[in-house]
């Protein structure tokens, strides 16, 4: 019998002896590896970019709006019926076991100047709740103080954005700048979030007291009235169940009838994002599989070139066999071709493939990220594709019959 190396060392020798035929039909193994990694590595990336989104967000959030209203006859958005205030989220916190902590916000849009800079930006009103449950921190200064939301302090914390534009290098901390034409004392900056999978600029916004929000910056009518109320559960579970507790207790603080609608809206914003997550991982799956039709592809090339060479090389198979070669050296030697040929044309695709995955990256905002296993899985799969279609080509060639293959011309 004959030993490994001698084997490796024939089928090296005898795919060398064919370049071209040999790198041809490593084409279709090229060229899946290569595309597996790209489509699988973009999904990776994709996966990513959502759980960066879910973390820049908060974890386990629901967010309660104000409900629609109609005027003249059109139904405006949610939001335009002021039904939610800022002790309804206190009752909800309090009373639902699900949730650990309620936000109030109250939101506008405006001016904000400094000497001779200003910048339009979203205005927050809000309590240290939000930036809790965000799991916001600060780059510098402090949060609000007790004070600050019981006396409707003319206290600010600024994203990095309105920082850059209002005061550019200078530290804004006990500077004073204008909200609505109304002066207000920097105490702090948030850390730097970036944007949302919807292009939001989160460092866009100054943040004030909700009790100065309430009595003098937006001008509301009714004093505890607040846009929306964010909810952080205790864990993505409960974001579920408690849903319908905290749809029971708002309709019974708003004294809703029977058969009244919902003056509010109940968004699950970890439901949303466990969906694109979950779109996301079967898309990748998709794009893997589509790619791997390639590396199939690869394998019948394998199995033709395999076949013809079987019949060039007939009568080379004859002489071994009529000096001692056993049926299963011959299927081995065979074997051996295929799987060098699929395993040499995995690691061109590997090199293809991360070539490909830095064009990716380097040419579009999209980040797409390898990972070791998803360059370990296509490389196996290229040898197992090469062993599976390499066999009958094997197995026919072992089959021969030592005197008439002799005599083939």
């Amino acid at each position: 019998m004959i030993d490994a190396r001698t084997t490796f060392s024939i089928a090296l020798r005898s795919l060398k002896a064919n370049k071209m035929r040999s790198i041809l039909t490593s084409l279709g193994i090229i060229i899946g590896v290569a595309a597996v990694i790209v489509m699988l590595s973009i999904g990776h990336g994709a996966q990513v970019s959502i759980q960066e989104q879910m973390k820049s967000m908060g974890s386990n959030l629901m967010i309660i709006r104000s409900g629609t209203s109609t005027s003249g006859g059109q139904r405006m958005g949610h939001g335009s019926q002021p039904s939610m205030k800022a002790s309804d989220g206190d009752a909800i916190e309090k009373r639902i076991k699900g949730i650990r902590l309620a936000a109030p916000v109250l939101s506008d849009t405006g001016q904000i100047v400094y000497g001779n800079a200003n910048w339009s930006t979203s205005i927050t009103g809000t309590d240290n709740r939000y930036f809790e449950i965000k799991d916001w921190e600060l780059a510098y200064g402090r949060f609000f103080s007790d004070a600050d939301i019981k006396n409707a302090g003319k206290v600010a914390i600024l994203g990095t954005t309105v920082v850059k534009e209002l005061f550019g290098d200078v530290d804004p901390i006990g500077r004073t700048i204008r909200v609505k034409g109304l002066p207000f004392k920097v105490i702090g900056v948030t850390v730097s979030r970036g944007q949302t999978g919807s292009g939001h600029d989160q460092d866009d916004m100054v943040y004030i007291p909700l009790s100065t929000a309430q009595k003098k910056v937006t001008g509301i009518a009714f004093p505890d009235m607040v846009k929306m109320v964010m909810l952080q559960a205790v864990d993505a579970e409960s974001t579920y169940s408690s849903e319908p507790e905290i749809r029971t207790l708002l309709r019974q603080r708003h004294n809703l009838g029977r058969y009244k609608e919902d003056d509010f809206v109940i968004r699950n914003l970890t439901q949303t994002m466990e969906i694109r997550q979950q779109s996301t991982k079967v898309m990748t799956i998709l794009l893997g599989s589509i790619a791997s039709i390639s590396l199939l592809v690869g394998g019948i090339g394998i199995m033709n070139i395999m076949l013809v060479s079987v019949t060039e090389r007939t009568r080379e198979i004859g002489i071994r066999m009529a000096i001692g070669a056993k049926s299963w050296d011959i299927r081995l030697q065979f074997l051996t071709e295929a799987l060098v040929l699929s395993l040499i044309g995995g690691l061109i695709g590997v090199i293809f493939g991360l070539i490909g995955t830095g064009l990716v990256s380097a040419f579009s905002s999209f980040n797409a990220l390898v990972s070791p296993l998803y360059i370990l899985l296509p490389f196996s799969f290229a040898g197992l594709v090469g062993l599976f279609f390499g066999f009958y080509p094997a197995y026919k060639a072992s089959l021969l019959n030592p005197i008439s293959a002799l005599r083939y011309e």
